[in-house]
């Protein structure tokens, strides 16, 4: 399957680090060249189209390996989690709308940057979700309990929704998939916590 999908492990050309080296060397000696030579046009976009073409390459082994990894630990977990809330009936679907938004936000960052981009925001969310699959199958909390699996798979499925939401899986259409549907769960979740709490706030109108 990894073959027919592409994402085959494929490693970078052999000695593609001396490559970068004698590029940023290049780079380095045409600006020396060029800033004693004030009056001289240094052509250096041909420079930058490479250096953004080495760094994309980087970009996008980075995101293979991210894609191989979820395909790993989040796949499997997501797509039940999914299918068996689709199955599931209205006071079910409750069930899974708590541990999903419950999941969701053990997992947000506790960060108030404001120069963070939501993009950002996402991965650090998604990692954190992941980070905590890989935990409670290495503690092997499931085991026949149905809870603790219901619990390990939401953490899943919330990785997934917020890897879709990074854009990570733009160049996986079944991941991307997948994702889709779990960013739809994790906003009706998010959306019937906030409904729930709405309710048993109580209101401020005892003196009315």
């Amino acid at each position: 399957m990894a073959g027919t999908l592409g994402y085959d492990k494929q490693p970078l050309p052999r000695r593609f680090d001396l490559l970068c080296h004698r590029f940023l060397s290049l780079r380095n000696f045409v600006a020396t060249i060029a800033s004693f030579l004030p009056g001289i046009v240094v052509p250096l976009n041909p420079l930058l189209q490479i250096e953004a073409t080495v760094f994309s390459w980087f970009k996008s082994d980075s995101r293979r390996k991210q894609i191989r990894e979820d395909r790993k630990y989040l796949k499997a977990r997501a797509r039940r989690l999914l299918k068996s809330y689709l199955s599931s009936d209205g006071p079910r679907k409750q069930r899974y709308y708590e541990v999903v938004a419950g999941a969701a936000a053990a997992c947000q960052p506790g960060v108030s940057d404001p120069n963070l981009e939501n993009s950002q925001l996402a991965r650090a969310t998604a990692e954190a979700a992941l980070k905590i699959v890989k935990l409670r199958e290495r503690n092997k909390r499931d085991g026949n309990d149905c809870v603790e699996t219901l619990i390990t798979d939401a953490y899943a499925t919330v990785a997934v929704a917020y890897r879709r939401a990074s854009a990570v899986y733009a160049v996986d259409q079944e991941m991307q998939q997948l994702g889709t549907a779990a960013v739809h769960l994790l906003t009706m979740a998010t959306s019937y916590m906030a409904a729930q709490s709405a309710d048993i706030t109580p209101r401020d109108d005892s003196f009315d």
